[in-house]
């Protein structure tokens, strides 16, 4: 069994670690936000890894890519686990405005619009369901 830290430090390390801190830092707020949320699962490692039966159908892209998770900078990854811990210790301020979605900005996926747009944080733009609003306390 894989630690959340792990989980959580994996996906920042490919979902963001070409980012600021403060966008790798906003990708663990995501995950976050969807462990807390009763329309996820309730662990780091099954929101990460959510989908994942299916290749390109999985919420964090690098999970079901069929490449390696097998992080290959070892600076980059100190780094994502640095905000893993971080974050999972409650250390970093949600800077997406409880975002439960969000995507690079070169890209248009379809259920984009089906959500409210939160913030952009470096090439990534946040969400969040309408319905969501509701549980976290907005």
């Amino acid at each position: 069994m894989i630690s959340p830290l792990l989980c959580l430090a994996t996906a920042i390390y490919f979902e963001a670690r070409d980012q600021s801190l403060m966008g790798q830092a906003a990708v663990a707020q995501v995950i976050l936000e969807r462990r807390d949320s009763p329309n996820y699962p309730s662990t780091v490692c099954g929101v990460v890894t959510a989908g994942g039966e299916d290749r390109h159908k999985c919420a964090f892209s690098f999970y079901c890519d069929g490449k390696s998770d097998k992080p290959t900078d070892e600076r980059a990854f100190f780094v994502a686990k640095s905000i893993a811990w971080s974050a999972l210790n409650g250390h970093i301020k949600d800077a997406t405005g409880y975002a439960t979605h969000y995507h690079a900005s070169y890209v248009q996926p379809t259920w984009a619009v089906t959500l409210v747009p939160t913030r952009v944080i470096g090439d990534h733009i946040f969400y969040r369901g309408k319905d969501e609003m509701q549980w976290s306390g907005y």
